[in-house]
């Protein structure tokens, strides 16, 4: 069996590819928020809290329920994803309800799913 290098066999630059690349290519401080983003993805228990919002809103003590760890490691991870812009929360007398920030976050749990999955 051959086995193939992650690599060109000779050093040639397309200056045109290149230059377009470049050009579309984002800034450092968008890179750096993209790769947060993707890491907060990189914990399972995130990612059955995430799924689990974007399922319904619940409180901490409901996502404790469901994901079976303690009130204090779900707190600690919804800070986290709270940090990163991924839930929200709304306060209703003593109880904190947690919910996906925006549509987008669904989309992209979606399509990661999906991509996982098939």
């Amino acid at each position: 069996m051959v086995e193939l290098e992650d690599r060109c066999e000779i050093n040639c630059i397309h200056d045109e590819a290149v230059k377009a690349v470049r050009e579309a290519l984002f800034s450092e401080d968008i890179a750096v928020s993209l790769a947060e983003l993707f890491k907060a993805l990189g914990d399972p228990t995130r990612v059955k809290i995430l799924f689990s919002l974007m399922t319904r809103e619940l409180c901490v003590c409901d996502l404790a329920a469901v994901i079976g760890i303690s009130e204090s490691a779900v707190s600690h991870q919804l800070k986290t994803l709270r940090t990163l812009r991924l839930v929200k929360f709304r306060r209703e007398g003593k109880i904190m309800f947690y919910s996906l920030a925006d549509d987008h976050i669904e989309k992209l749990f979606a399509q990661g799913l999906e991509h996982v999955t098939e």
